[in-house]
C-alpha cells in the first residue's frame, strides 16, 4: 500500500474530525490551545485505535456491525448537532457562557466514537485483504490530529463570517456529517 493511497484515505477519514472541530470552534468563538489539543488527541487517538481494533476483529465484527454502524454514527452526530441548534436558539449569551466545556467529557467521547466508526470499517477491510495495519493507523491518527487542530484554528474565522448564528451553523455541520455517513452507507 503506497503512502499516497494511505494519506488519501487518512484525509478522507479526518475530514469529519476537521468539520466537527471547525463547527465547535465556530460556535465557541474559538478554542483555547488546550481545548484544540484535547480534541486533536481524542480524535487522532480514536482514528488510530479504531482501524487497529477493526483489523484485529476481522470478519466477525464486520458481519456484526455493517448493518447498523452508519445509524449509530448518524444518531450520535444528529443528537449533538440537534442539541447545539436548540441551544443556539433557546439559550441566552449568559447561559452559553456558563455551560460546561464542550470539548471534554461525554460529548467529546461521543464525537470521537462517531467520527471513528468509518475508521473501524477501514481496519476491518484492511484485515480482510491481509494488509498491515500499524503504518496506516499511524498515518490516519496523525492526519486526524493535524486536521483537528486546523479546524480549531479556522473556526473563529468562520465564526466571525457567520456571526451570531455560528452555533447554529456548527449544529447543522454535525447533522450534515451524520446525514453524509448515512447516505454513503445506504447508497453503497
Amino acid at each position: 500500500m503506497s503512502f499516497i493511497w494511505i494519506l488519501g484515505l487518512a484525509v478522507a477519514l479526518a475530514m469529519d474530525c476537521f468539520a466537527i472541530t471547525l463547527g465547535l470552534a465556530c460556535s465557541a468563538r474559538g478554542l483555547t490551545l488546550k481545548q484544540a489539543l484535547r480534541m486533536a488527541a481524542f480524535f487522532g487517538g480514536f482514528q488510530f485505535a479504531m482501524p487497529v481494533l477493526g483489523w484485529l476483529a476481522g470478519d466477525r465484527l464486520l458481519g456484526l456491525i455493517r448493518y447498523f454502524d452508519h445509524w449509530v454514527a448518524f444518531g450520535l452526530l444528529a443528537l449533538i448537532g440537534g442539541r447545539m441548534i436548540f441551544e443556539s436558539v433557546h439559550m441566552s449569551d449568559e447561559e452559553k457562557a456558563c455551560r460546561p466545556d464542550q470539548t471534554q467529557g461525554h460529548r467529546l467521547l461521543v464525537l470521537a466514537v462517531a467520527t471513528s466508526i468509518d475508521a473501524l470499517a477501514v481496519g476491518l477491510s484492511l484485515g480482510v485483504v491481509r494488509s498491515g495495519i500499524v503504518y496506516p493507523a499511524v498515518i490516519i491518527g496523525i492526519t486526524s490530529f493535524v486536521l483537528t487542530v486546523a479546524g480549531a484554528k479556522l473556526g473563529p474565522v468562520v465564526g466571525r463570517l457567520v456571526g451570531k448564528r455560528a452555533e447554529l451553523a456548527g449544529g447543522l455541520i454535525l447533522i450534515g456529517i451524520g446525514v453524509k455517513i448515512l447516505v454513503q452507507h445506504l447508497a453503497g
